[in-house]
């Protein structure tokens, strides 16, 4: 699945994670480390299984926590028409 910001949005990374800006609305959204990353390597071209298992590798948790997690932050950034997938 290819993943891009909606043409509005802007993306800007923070010491805490990522804030995104809907430049049409003014409304902004912050996403933690853990999402920036996600959001970051989406929009690198990385698939979710892939980001997935790397957040279980890398946090500890089991890998369908993980993947459902993932799945989570892709269907909310879609929801608030932050990117296009």
């Amino acid at each position: 699945m290819s993943v891009r910001l909606h043409p509005d949005v802007v993306a800007t990374d923070t010491d805490d994670g990522t804030v995104l800006l809907n430049e049409r609305t003014g409304r902004y959204w912050q996403l933690n480390s853990t999402g920036g990353q996600v959001l970051r390597r989406l929009l690198d071209g990385d698939k979710a299984p892939r980001i997935a298992a790397d957040v279980a590798d890398r946090h500890g948790i089991d890998p369908q926590r993980a993947e459902l997690d993932v799945t989570a932050v892709i269907e909310q950034l879609r929801a608030a028409r932050l990117v296009i997938a």
